[in-house]
């Protein structure tokens, strides 16, 4: 898998040792209270190793990359393509960014826009969609910045903290990409 390269920082491969950074944040509250409910439930190391292994193999059916400090390579979080459908062109991207002190950083952005350049220049999918919750305003932020808009919401869809939110639905198309980056 090829090396996406920024300013700040790469997409690139996982590797063994990035299983430490993964278990730095896979049962942290303050992180997975945005993800999905695959974080309802500790992780156990050997829950993360496998995880990390089917990465390795080139097994699991998602496809991603380690967002790394473009220096030293280190682990900062994931950006990953779920369901990938080839028929109809499109993709689910999922992203974390494990240490919360790197939040806010541009980071975020900055590996949207190369998941952005690889997704829609090199595999040519039309659409790259995801889901948020509506409490994740940061995220939601980072994502219209990025031309992501929003398509639609499931209402009270997820429960968490004692009440119900949304789920925000919202994708950017190719066309959309390729007119914000040609600056039309």
């Amino acid at each position: 898998m090829p090396h996406l390269i920024g300013d700040t920082i790469i997409l690139r491969e996982y590797r063994r040792e990035d299983l430490v950074g993964m278990r730095e944040w896979c049962n942290d509250p303050e992180i997975t209270q945005y993800l999905s409910d695959a974080f309802l439930y500790p992780h156990t190391l050997s829950g993360t190793e496998t995880y990390l292994n089917t990465m390795l193999e080139g097994s699991s059916e998602t496809k991603g990359f380690v967002i790394a400090d473009r220096m030293t390579e280190l682990y900062i979080g994931q950006i990953d393509l779920f369901r990938i459908d080839w028929k109809n062109r499109y993709a689910v991207m999922g992203m974390v960014i494990g240490n919360a002190e790197l939040h806010n950083q541009g980071i975020g952005s900055a590996a949207i826009r190369l998941l952005q350049q690889f997704v829609f220049e090199e595999l040519n999918l039309k659409r790259l969609e995801l889901e948020v919750h509506d409490f994740n305003v940061r995220a939601i932020r980072c994502y219209t910045k990025c031309g992501f808009r929003e398509e639609g919401r499931l209402r009270s869809k997820h429960f968490s903290r004692g009440e119900y939110s949304d789920i925000v639905c919202m994708a950017i198309l190719q066309e959309e990409y390729l007119s914000e980056r040609s600056g039309v």
